[in-house]
């Protein structure tokens, strides 16, 4: 039986928890303007192979989830959902509609292929408070995308957010570049954050980029209690199908774990 233990917050170590990014099925489809590949489908085939929740980011372009997707993974889904948004109004007052399980604010631009690195809470401390408050009051547990750096997760931590999701795609990046020396600074700084947001009570995820090949050291970080994966899942998926990537992802963060 693999060692539980507590974390300075109280929460009891143990099995690493699995979100699954459905986006980009939802970018397949749309580059066809079909029905098909159905992210709802590919969420619920997430649940059965052993995903702990289900991650969409609505984005103010729609370039990928749709309104809709959101409505019907609102009514179909029996796994928490994390719907990922930028911090506007018009989010808000769909978040505040749907009351999904989570909330995870990430900062977005147009211009942008994926996200790029996390919200500058520190300079938004005021609209982000204000911004929380009334999703936080309807039971959305609230989530700040950050990098891994301790003035941001305080930050976070003064804004009324429950959760911190560290951005792992510096530590990604230095791995697949094969620039080793800056991986191992990545993790070293992804390490040292999450211990600091578990030491101030925040709940720790992590994401951004992971793959096979770099998810074991982040799984191995007791303090971070949730993963969520999302683009890698559903590029493997074109070879092996998404019930067994998801499988060898579930098997490579238990191993990490020693769970």
């Amino acid at each position: 039986m693999s060692e539980r233990r507590e974390s300075p917050a109280g929460r009891v170590r143990g099995r690493l928890r699995l979100g699954v990014n459905i986006d980009h099925v939802a970018t397949v489809r749309n580059a066809r303007g079909t029905p098909f590949p159905d992210p709802v489908r590919a969420a619920l085939l997430a649940e059965e192979a052993g995903a702990d929740g289900i991650t969409a980011h609505l984005r103010e372009d729609r370039r990928h989830i749709s309104d809709e997707d959101i409505a019907r993974l609102s009514e179909t889904l029996t796994l928490p959902l994390n719907l990922e948004m930028a911090a506007t109004t018009e989010m808000q007052e769909i978040a505040l509609r749907h009351r999904p399980h989570a909330v995870c604010l990430v900062p977005e631009k147009r211009e942008e292929r994926t996200t790029e690195g996390g919200l500058d809470v520190l300079a938004e401390e005021a609209r982000l408070s204000a911004f929380i408050a009334p999703l936080a009051e309807a039971g959305c547990r609230v989530s700040l995308f950050v990098n891994p750096e301790a003035d941001q997760i305080e930050a976070a931590k003064r804004v009324g957010a429950a959760v911190v999701e560290l951005h792992t795609g510096g530590y990604c990046d230095a791995h697949h570049e094969g620039r080793l020396a800056d991986r191992d600074r990545e993790l070293a700084r992804i390490r040292n954050a999450a211990r600091h947001a578990d030491a101030i009570g925040l709940e720790v995820h992590a994401g951004h980029g992971l793959t096979y090949d770099t998810v074991g050291p982040i799984a191995a970080l007791p303090e971070i209690v949730e993963l969520n994966i999302g683009h890698f899942l559903v590029g493997e998926a074109i070879f092996v199908g998404l019930a067994e990537a998801i499988r060898e992802m579930r098997r490579r963060m238990d191993a990490a774990r020693g769970v």
